[in-house]
C-alpha cells in the first residue's frame, strides 16, 4: 500500500500596508515639499538656466540660447572679480571677527552672572531685527553731521572733525563690516552657548583637580568639545554673509565708487539698473558655484566629525 504525503498548505502572505503607508505619507508631505519645489527649487533651476541665455528686460523681448558666451564675458569683467574680492574680504572679516565676538559673549552668559536671562534677551536684539531698519538705524548713527557716534568721538577728542564713515573711500567698507558683525552676532552667540551648555562639567571639575588653569581649560576642554559647534556656524555664517544683499544695499548701495560693492549687489544692478537678466543670471550661477562649495565643505567637516 502506497502513503499518501501531504504537502503542508501555504503559509497566507501577511500584507504589511506598506505601501499604503507610504502613499499616505507622500500625501503628507506634499504641503511643505510644494512650496519649496515653487519657491526655492524651480526659480533656482530657471535662474541657472537664465544664465546661458540672453535675456533682456522689456515687453516682447526675444531671448536665445548662446551657451557660454556669458561666462566667457565675466571672465574679463574687471569690475564683477573686483566685486569679489570685496566679497571675500567681507565674508571672511565678519564671519570671523564675529565668531571671536560671539565666542567671548557666550562664555559671558554661560556664567552665573546677575540678570543672565535679561542680558540673553537683550543678545538677541539685532538678530530679531529687519536688516532694513538695522541698516536705516546705522545709517542714522554714523550719519557724519547728526549722528551720535560722530558727537561721541568729538566729545572724547579722539577726532576734531566729523567722519563720514559711509561715504569716505577708507572708512566705508570697516563700517559696513561692523555693523554686519553687530546683526548676526547674536545667532552665532546663542548656538555657541547651546554648545558650551551641552559640555560635560565633571571635565572641567577633573581638569581643576590637576591644576589646570582657565586658559588650559579652554583651550584643552571648551574648544575641542566645541569642534562640530563650530565647524557648523561657521560654515554656515560664512553662506550667510557672502549672500548678503539687504544690509549693505541700504547702508551704502555699493559705495562710494564701488568700495563695498558685493557680487549680490553687482547681480542686482546689471539685472534691474542695466536691465541684463542674463549677464546677472550668469553671475548668479557663478556664486551658487561658490556657495556649492562652501556647501561641500560644510557638510565633508560635519560627517568627517560625526564619523
Amino acid at each position: 500500500m502506497t502513503a499518501t504525503v501531504t504537502a503542508p498548505a501555504p503559509t497566507p502572505v501577511r500584507k504589511t500596508g506598506k505601501p499604503k503607508q507610504n502613499r499616505e505619507a507622500i500625501f503628507l508631505f506634499l504641503p511643505a515639499l510644494l512650496p519649496v519645489l515653487l519657491l526655492s527649487v524651480y526659480p533656482l533651476i530657471r535662474g541657472i538656466a537664465l544664465g546661458f541665455t540672453d535675456a533682456r528686460a522689456g515687453l516682447n523681448v526675444d531671448t536665445s540660447f548662446i551657451g557660454f558666451e556669458n561666462f566667457s564675458k565675466l571672465l574679463h569683467n574687471g569690475l564683477f572679480w573686483d566685486s569679489f574680492r570685496i566679497g571675500i574680504i567681507w565674508t571672511l572679516s565678519v564671519t570671523i571677527l564675529q565668531f571671536v565676538a560671539a565666542l567671548g559673549l557666550a562664555l559671558l552668559l554661560n556664567t552665573t552672572i546677575r540678570f543672565r536671562g535679561v542680558a540673553r534677551t537683550i543678545a538677541l536684539i539685532p538678530w530679531a531685527m529687519p536688516p532694513v531698519v538695522v541698516a536705516i538705524m546705522w545709517r542714522l548713527l554714523l550719519h557724519p553731521t547728526n549722528g551720535p557716534v560722530n558727537e561721541i568721538l568729538q566729545k572724547l577728542h579722539l577726532t576734531d572733525h566729523p567722519i563720514n564713515f559711509l561715504g569716505d573711500f577708507s572708512t566705508a567698507l570697516p563700517a559696513v563690516i561692523v555693523v554686519g558683525i553687530w546683526v548676526g552676532m547674536p545667532m552665532t552667540t546663542i548656538t555657541l552657548l547651546a554648545g558650551l551648555q551641552g559640555i560635560d562639567r565633571s571635565l572641567y571639575e577633573a581638569a581643576a583637580v590637576d591644576g589646570a588653569s582657565a586658559w588650559s581649560q579652554f583651550w584643552n576642554i571648551t574648544l575641542p568639545q566645541l569642534r562640530t559647534v563650530i565647524v557648523a556656524i561657521t560654515s554656515l555664517d560664512m553662506i550667510w554673509n557672502f549672500n548678503s544683499f539687504g544690509l549693505v544695499y541700504v547702508l551704502t548701495a555699493g559705495g562710494p565708487g564701488g568700495k563695498t560693492m558685493l557680487p549680490m549687489l553687482f547681480a542686482y544692478n546689471e539685472a534691474f539698473r542695466y536691465g541684463n537678466f542674463g549677464m546677472a543670471a550668469a553671475m548668479g550661477d557663478v556664486m551658487v558655484v561658490i556657495i556649492i562649495v562652501f556647501l561641500a565643505f560644510y557638510l565633508r567637516n560635519r560627517l568627517r566629525s560625526e564619523a
